[in-house]
């Protein structure tokens, strides 16, 4: 059963409104008509433009429009036909090529790529490295303590810490997954 939107089809008997104005309806009846716009989009932005135009489309009728108790349905079909002709005047940029265009390598070397597979190599040397040497390549590089601090860490002294470092170093220099980084 549907209700009447225009005088002409209902029984002549006048009532009151129950929205008197289109502010008192959007104030009532906004978080609702929000669900039902993001259920027609994918970003909740859109979703709010898409209810925007739609209540603007509202607002120009709103006099033209008698049965108030069928504003919901009204907003919904605006809601609708937006979201359809949206979706109709959506401009695709697609052109066949015979060869994919590839982006620019970004100077600096900063592709996450490529920082992941130099992070992954150096976390493979440094596992080849002996334990006490491993340690302390750790503490000095990765926990950015002081020689001192650690040699305190770990009981020895600090020329211990600089000569073991030194060969640590010398090691990783001339792991053959680093040597193709460099």
């Amino acid at each position: 059963m549907t209700t009447p939107v225009c005088t002409s089809a209902s029984n002549g008997m006048t009532r009151p409104a129950p929205y008197p104005s289109f502010a008192s309806y959007v104030r009532a009846r906004q978080p609702v008509l929000l669900r039902t716009a993001r259920s027609l989009t994918a970003n909740p932005s859109d979703a709010e433009d898409l209810l925007q135009t739609a209540l603007t489309k509202t607002y120009v009728a709103w006099e033209r429009i008698e049965d108030h108790r069928a504003l919901d349905g009204y907003v919904r079909r605006a809601l609708l036909n937006t979201r359809t002709s949206q979706w109709r005047k959506r401009k695709v940029d697609e052109y066949v090529c015979d060869e994919l265009p590839e982006p620019e390598p970004a100077p600096g070397g900063d592709d996450p790529a490529e920082q992941q597979a130099l992070h992954d190599a150096m976390w493979r040397a440094i596992t080849k490295l002996p334990a006490r040497q491993r340690a302390m390549v750790v503490l000095r590089y990765y926990e950015d303590l002081s020689e001192v601090q650690t040699a305190e860490v770990l009981g020895v002294s600090v020329g211990t810490v600089k000569s073991a470092v030194s060969r640590a170093l010398g090691k990783l220099r001339e792991d053959p997954e680093l040597v193709l980084v460099r």
